[in-house]
């Protein structure tokens, strides 16, 4: 019996960015910076977003680098999610299950390469637990000396914090880190909050018993705690910290949709109350500043989701064991300098797509197979169902026959219960179906065309990350 298939990111000096850090934390920040982009590009006043300055926390991440990779086009930020949640309730901990103190560390880091034209943002997540080699280095506070060593590259902050992030990431991707943005729990929780919450789809259930996410499968608008734990999330399947970057990409885009779309941050008063929410706890290096916001909101008058790109640096070795280390991701060398190449000469990590109209489902067409019967005395009509689904993708025998039952109603499909997310994808591809149970069946799935049957429609795969890289663009992760 076969297997069922549900089991199984120099023109002028370096603008800065609107992005926000960590996968959720760059939300977050996004949300900030593009809130400033919107209403700059919409003439509201420099003295307005130049009180910004004194509300950002700064650092000196470039303190003493030297021998840095050279230049190229465009911008890049180094966006960093930390676990900080000073300001969170006792009862907020509880609700959203995080933990007591916190350890000050990293779990997500993004480059953020924002293109010398202002009309593209490429995001590349870099996995927390990718193999790294420290450069050597001296303690900032002890004074001392360490040489390089092997580590996971989110114990790069733990050890020597943004300086040897920083260090870190540009001598593994020889990409010039051009700006530094630092996140915490707090100013993400509060940014979704104030901006009304962000609506999320997933086709299947999400579960994760350790941040008591608990969505079923549909559309969610997800406030600042539930969206904390959506994109916090790891251990819902085996995709484990891949998954949630993938997740964590979902939500940015959507984040990005909301406020561009919604129009709350032309509002002054709703603009405010954002940017007090985020920057309180954000840190920043010195360069990002008024001016800088100013000239990128006047560059980015035109950014939606559609200009956004979403990848993870590819992955040529799961489970890469390091002495004194631990189970590591290691890189796929060749494929991750492509990928660095294309951020260092401003190019798109893939060509971008219209935005498919498809419906979304859990499980591709061609992986279904399906008989169809006609179930009405119209005749042609189970060829017709036949042919339109096989051209929308499903594995069809292209010989439907008739129906012993030729009164039906209402489209059916039929399926074992083994295969029941293969035919809930069957179903949402001939719209008012009714789905029916039938032990034993196997792994033909039948369709019963009804009476009511229109046309089919187009689905595809959940999964929209395609190409070398597994770029998708912030208009295709979005719900349909």
């Amino acid at each position: 019996m076969p297997t069922p298939p549900h089991r199984s990111p120099a023109a002028r000096p370096r603008p800065r960015p609107p992005v926000r850090r960590r996968k959720p934390r760059w939300a977050a920040r996004a949300v900030t910076t593009l809130s400033v982009v919107i209403l700059a590009s919409a003439g509201i006043g420099h003295g307005v977003i130049s009180s910004l300055d004194a509300d950002i926390a700064r650092v000196d991440p470039f303190k003493d680098m030297k021998n840095r990779p050279r230049a190229g086009h465009g911008m890049n930020v180094l966006l960093v999610g930390t676990d900080g949640r000073d300001k969170i309730t006792e009862a907020e901990r509880q609700k959203y299950r995080l933990g007591g103190a916190p350890c000050h560390c990293t779990d997500t880091i993004m480059i953020v390469h924002i293109s010398e034209d202002r009309e593209r943002a490429s995001v590349v997540s870099l996995p927390r637990d990718s193999y790294a080699m420290t450069p050597p280095h001296t303690d900032q506070t002890s004074g001392e000396k360490h040489h390089g060593h092997p580590v996971k590259l989110n114990a790069a902050y733990a050890e020597g914090g943004p300086n040897l992030t920083v260090r870190t990431v540009e001598n593994m991707t020889h990409v010039k880190i051009d700006h530094y943005l630092e996140v915490d729990f707090t100013s993400f929780m509060k940014t979704v909050d104030v901006v009304g919450g962000v609506k999320i789809c997933t086709v299947d259930p999400l579960k994760d018993s350790y941040t008591g996410l608990d969505l079923p499968a549909g559309t969610h608008t997800l406030r600042g705690g539930e969206a904390l734990q959506y994109v916090r999330s790891r251990h819902i399947d085996g995709a484990a910290d891949l998954g949630r970057m993938k997740r964590q990409q979902r939500f940015m885009a959507a984040l990005i949709d909301r406020a561009t779309s919604s129009g709350i941050l032309l509002n002054p008063m709703k603009f405010r109350d954002i940017t007090r929410a985020v920057l309180g706890s954000v840190r920043a290096d010195k360069g990002f500043g008024t001016d800088e916001l100013l000239d990128l909101g006047r560059a980015m008058r035109n950014f939606s989701p559609s200009s956004s790109e979403f990848t993870t640096v590819p992955i040529g070795q799961m489970g890469y064991a390091v002495k004194g280390v631990g189970s590591t991701l290691k890189w796929d060398s060749a494929k991750a300098d492509r990928l660095f190449q294309a951020l260092r000469d401003d190019k798109p990590l893939a060509a971008h797509k219209p935005r498919s109209k498809a419906v979304r489902v859990a499980v591709a067409p061609q992986q279904i197979r399906v008989q169809v019967e006609n179930g009405t005395a119209v005749s042609g009509l189970g060829k017709r169902v036949d042919s339109q689904l096989a051209a929308t993708g499903f594995r069809t025998t292209r010989q439907p026959v008739t129906s012993a039952n030729r009164t039906v109603k209402r489209t059916i499909v039929a399926y074992d219960p083994r295969w029941d997310r293969s035919a809930k994808s069957l179903a949402a591809a001939l719209p008012g179906s009714e789905l029916r149970a039938v032990k034993g069946q196997g792994a033909v799935l039948k369709v019963i065309a009804g009476a009511d049957f229109e046309q089919v429609r187009k689905v595809r795969a959940e999964d929209p990350y395609q190409g070398e890289f597994g770029v998708v663009t912030g208009d295709e992760v979005g719900c349909v």
